[in-house]
C-alpha cells in the first residue's frame, strides 16, 4: 500500500536444551524465528506446519501459539505494520550440536542459515534477532497468551 506494508508472519519458538533456534536469510542484517507470511485465505497453523515442512524440512510438532504482536517499524525506507503468531514448536530428535549454522538450506531464491543460539547471555543480540522486543520475551516466557504492541517507529 501507498502508506506502507503490512505483513501478517507466523513463527515457530524452538527452544531445545537453553538454545532457540533462529535463521537468518543470505542478503539480511538481522535473524529471526523460523516461520514466514501467511497466504491468504490460509490460517496461521497451516502457515507455521507449510513454512516449517519449506524451511528445516525435519519432522516437527506445532504446539500451542504464546504470543501475538503487533509491530510498528521502518525498514529500507518503508513503514512496516506486522500481526505475528507466535507457536511453541518442537523439532523431534533435534537440538543443538555445536555447529553453527547447523543447518543450511535453501527456501525460494535465498541461503537459510539456522543457528542454535544461547537464550541466556547476549547472543540473540549479537544476531541481531527481530523484532527487538522477542529476546527479553523468550528468556521470560509467560504461562499465559501475551499480546504485546511494540511501535520502534519514533526510535
Amino acid at each position: 500500500m501507498k502508506e506502507g506494508r503490512f505483513n501478517f508472519r507466523v513463527a515457530g519458538i524452538i527452544i531445545a536444551d537453553g538454545h532457540l533456534l533462529i535463521c537468518r536469510e543470505d542478503d539480511d542484517d538481522y535473524a529471526m524465528l523460523p516461520g514466514g507470511r501467511v497466504e491468504l485465505g490460509e490460517d496461521s497453523l497451516l502457515s507455521l506446519k507449510r513454512e516449517i515442512a519449506e524451511e528445516i524440512a525435519l519432522p516437527a510438532e506445532i504446539g500451542p501459539m504464546v504470543a501475538t504482536s503487533e509491530s510498528f517499524y521502518r525498514r529500507e525506507g518503508e513503514d512496516f505494520h506486522e500481526l505475528g503468531f507466535f507457536y511453541v514448536v518442537t523439532l523431534l530428535g533435534q537440538g543443538p550440536n555445536g555447529n553453527s549454522p547447523w543447518l543450511e538450506r535453501q527456501d525460494e531464491g535465498h541461503d537459510l542459515q539456522f543457528h542454535w543460539v544461547p537464550l541466556a547471555g547476549d547472543g540473540l543480540e549479537k544476531f541481531n534477532l527481530l523484532p527487538r522486543w522477542l529476546p527479553n520475551f523468550l528468556r521470560d516466557l509467560p504461562k499465559t497468551h501475551a499480546h504485546v504492541i511494540h511501535d520502534e517507529r519514533g526510535a
